[in-house]
């Protein structure tokens, strides 16, 4: 039974391990990415569609810098990741919610990567929530 118990929290250990890594890097990418779409939004960048009657109405360069203080929030909070500290999952799921809140907002502006950073952000939020530590699953 001893055995049977030590293999499962080996694998569960494991598990928490992948998906904590899993959230790290998908944290990261979007911090990168968001992290661009500040600065093309700083500069007015044409790729933005031009949305006048928009009723969360920000310049284009007030979401640019959303974008970018958000997007190194997340690379700070990915790199804390890689540590598997309860601090950074506790940031991840509070930065990742901003993130996701924000790439709601600015889907008029940039319709596809707003949807995927969503997705993104939801399994970022995913990972850091289905997580247990050991202690947790002796409960």
């Amino acid at each position: 039974m001893s055995s049977t118990l030590h293999s499962h929290s080996e694998r569960t250990q494991a598990a928490a391990g992948g998906l904590t890594l899993f959230a790290a890097v998908m944290m990261m990418v979007v911090g990168f990415v968001d992290v661009f779409r500040g600065i093309m939004g700083i500069v007015h960048d044409p790729v933005f569609v031009h949305t006048p009657d928009y009723v969360f109405k920000f310049s284009l360069a007030g979401w640019g810098w959303i974008h970018l203080l958000l997007g190194i929030a997340a690379l700070m909070v990915g790199v804390g990741l890689f540590k598997v500290s309860l601090w950074a999952r506790i940031l991840g799921v509070v930065v990742a919610a901003l993130l996701l809140l924000v790439n709601f907002l600015s889907i008029p502006y940039y319709p596809l990567w707003s949807i995927v950073a969503i997705a993104l952000c939801a399994f970022v939020i995913w990972g850091l929530c289905v997580v247990r530590t050991d202690d947790s699953t002796r409960a």
